[in-house]
């Protein structure tokens, strides 16, 4: 009997050096994985309302999301379509800042 309780003992210490661990293994990329998971949410919901805005569905507009905080690049047809669109996409549930680097598409 006295083999046993070592054996649960030695067990219980693994369990409970694991569960101390584990919270270790989030910061290893500084995002949680809810974080990990809205930050890809709030990137295909702002591809979304740039490909259903008529000014910018044809536009190269790459979307970058890191803890809520959204980074435009690319180009739009005007300042008022740039405007419009960080408008929608600061309104996304998580998103916290949203940082325009769009440029004006020059017409040829």
């Amino acid at each position: 009997m006295r083999r046993e309780m070592k054996y649960l003992l030695f067990l219980t210490c693994l369990l409970l050096l694991g569960l101390a661990l584990l919270p270790g293994c989030a910061s290893l990329t500084g995002e949680t994985a809810g974080e990990n998971i809205d930050d890809n949410t709030i990137t295909a919901e702002a591809n979304a309302i740039i490909i259903k805005d008529p000014q910018a569905h044809y536009l190269k507009i790459d979307v970058e999301t890191s803890v809520g905080n959204v980074v435009l690049t690319g180009f739009v047809n005007s300042r008022e379509t740039e405007e419009q669109l960080v408008g929608k996409i600061r309104k996304l549930r998580g998103v916290k800042s949203v940082k325009s680097l769009l440029r004006i598409e020059e017409k040829k």
